[in-house]
């Protein structure tokens, strides 16, 4: 039986994913929001933190004003987990005595193998026979098994970006065996959270074109593991942009491939996907995907170039990090697990100009 109504708790709200998602949840038309907490800002005001977030008119008048302990974290029908890396899976336990639902934001239970895990983080998964409990959290490759789970995983954002840029044409099976893939994603500062470092620095920041992971990225695993392939290999630059990631996948493509096959191939994986727009204009300055549209949003922006006399083939997608890059994905998770309609609390569209 499908709920009308459901009360969700925030573990870790007081970083940007936090935020994100509590701004969303006090919108859902069937969300009631029960708690937020927060280690390091208990009994401060919500708004203190995320000013965005101050009550008006009817929004937020009902939604808790301050952060609470985790210690006086009580029960409640969705859970959503917000903790830096590697917290989730120590209190798995007690979080799942909590609630019956858990979507947890953070790359805790992002990948099934323990050995992978531990390879690409550098340490031991504390809960290891969790893994294979949770579902990876992107419906638009995993819808019929999130709306069946009671545990589901966020999805790194830089992970999701080059995951839906290249899923249609691997599907189509329009690449090229035995070929690499190479992906280079370009990410906004938000994406480091909210903890001041030297890197997140204003002078060391401001105007940087900073390569940040050439080689290793931990989101290579999670690409792997998604897509059903080996040789997939990532590489992140930070740029001036605050919230956004734009990935662009080198490839490719089979002796033959048009135009028209890779046309073919998109629309019949996104035709039907409530938030993934196809963007490939013949002209325009905004004929290729631009995450600074999508702030804000729910929303993916995938296309393409292909060069037919050579077969190479670039995949583009641009996301908002915070959005379906992490929080927005928590939130059409939720609406799955509860058999709500997908799209509820993540309609808007956009601006422009921003």
């Amino acid at each position: 039986m499908t709920p009308s109504a459901a009360r969700v708790s925030i573990v870790g709200g007081s970083g940007y994913g936090g935020g994100e998602l509590l701004r969303l949840l006090m919108a859902h038309p069937h969300a009631e929001v029960a708690q937020v907490t927060s280690s390091s800002r208990a009994g401060e005001y919500v708004h203190s933190v995320h000013p965005n977030l101050r009550p008006w008119g009817k929004l937020g008048r009902g939604e808790p004003t301050r952060f609470s302990t985790p210690a006086e974290l009580g029960r409640c029908d969705v859970l959503f987990l917000a903790l830096p890396h590697g917290e989730s899976q120590k209190g798995i336990e007690r979080f799942a005595g909590l609630a019956e639902r858990i979507v947890d934001l953070s790359a805790d239970f992002r990948l099934c193998n323990a050995a992978t895990y531990a390879s690409r983080y550098g340490h031991a998964h504390a809960a290891p026979g969790w893994l294979e409990r949770f579902t990876y959290g992107l419906p638009e490759i995993n819808r019929d098994a999130i709306q069946g789970s009671r545990y589901v995983s966020g999805v790194g954002c830089n992970a999701t970006a080059a995951i839906l840029a290249l899923l249609p044409a691997l599907r189509a099976d329009l690449l090229h065996p035995g070929q690499r893939i190479f992906v280079d994603v370009k990410a906004g500062s938000s994406e480091g959270g909210a903890t001041p470092n030297a890197a997140s620095h204003h002078p060391e920041r401001s105007g940087a074109v900073r390569s940040f992971a050439p080689t290793g990225h931990r989101h290579e695993a999670e690409i792997a593991q998604a897509l059903g392939i080996e040789d997939v290999y990532l590489s992140v630059t930070s740029i001036e942009l605050v919230r956004g990631v734009l990935a662009t996948a080198h490839a490719w493509t089979r002796d033959g491939v048009t135009e028209k096959n890779v046309w073919r191939a998109y629309r019949a994986v996104y035709s039907q996907e409530p938030f993934v727009r196809v963007v490939h204009d013949r002209s325009g300055i905004f004929r290729h995907p631009e995450p600074k549209l999508l702030t804000g949003t729910n929303l993916v922006d995938v296309g393409w170039e292909l060069d037919a006399q050579t077969g190479r083939f670039v995949a583009l997608a641009a996301i908002d990090n915070l959005g379906k890059g992490a929080a927005g994905s928590a939130v059409q998770c939720m609406n799955l697990m509860l058999g709500w309609d997908e799209t509820a609390g993540l309609e808007f569209g956009g601006l422009h100009p921003v």
